[in-house]
């Protein structure tokens, strides 16, 4: 995983360095993530495999099918980009690029992702209230993920990046239980 996570690295990089010069950022990662679900499909990835098919082919198939399921046609520099991946047999980095992009969008954008469980559904007026406060604390534009989760019995859980916050009543009886028999 980390050899497929080096490989794809400067790819993103690049990416996201001529997508941010070319004001095209959405754009591109909207490329990403679709051209990382047509990769992972097991119909394309037998294609990749296949070396009866040129890497010029399997890059055309790949914009093919984008272009198939986006509004927008491939521009040339996602073509040039594609062509180049496929000629250096790394298509299948796709997934690990576009994890990549979205870190650096990420960081440019100053934002990050907070994970909230619940044990019920967060009101607007909760959701408000903690992401201005999460938004305070790390300094960033908080995007929250949310998740409930009933056996918390009350209360929630919170993890940005690799911060975990445990403020649910499962996880507060858990703790009182180690204390009383510690």
């Amino acid at each position: 995983m980390a050899e497929l996570s080096t490989l794809a690295r400067p790819y993103a990089k690049a990416a996201f360095d001529y997508a941010k010069e070319q004001n095209a950022i959405n754009e591109w990662e909207s490329f990403l993530s679709i051209a990382s679900s047509i990769v992972r499909d097991e119909s394309f990835a037998s294609l990749l495999s296949n070396p009866a098919i040129s890497a010029g082919q399997k890059a055309d198939v790949l914009l093919d099918a984008f272009g198939k399921l986006s509004a927008e046609q491939a521009t040339q520099a996602l073509g040039n980009f594609t062509k180049q991946l496929s000629e250096h047999d790394r298509l299948a980095l796709m997934p690990e690029i576009h994890a990549h992009y979205s870190k650096l969008k990420s960081q440019e954008l100053k934002q990050v992702d907070a994970y909230v469980t619940s044990a019920y559904p967060l009101t607007e007026a909760q959701r408000k209230t903690l992401q201005e406060k999460l938004a305070i604390s790390t300094g960033s534009i908080v995007i929250l993920h949310e998740a409930v989760d009933a056996s918390l019995v009350g209360g929630a859980t919170i993890k940005v990046g690799d911060k975990f916050t445990d403020g649910s009543v499962r996880g507060k009886l858990k703790q009182l239980k180690t204390q009383l028999t510690a």
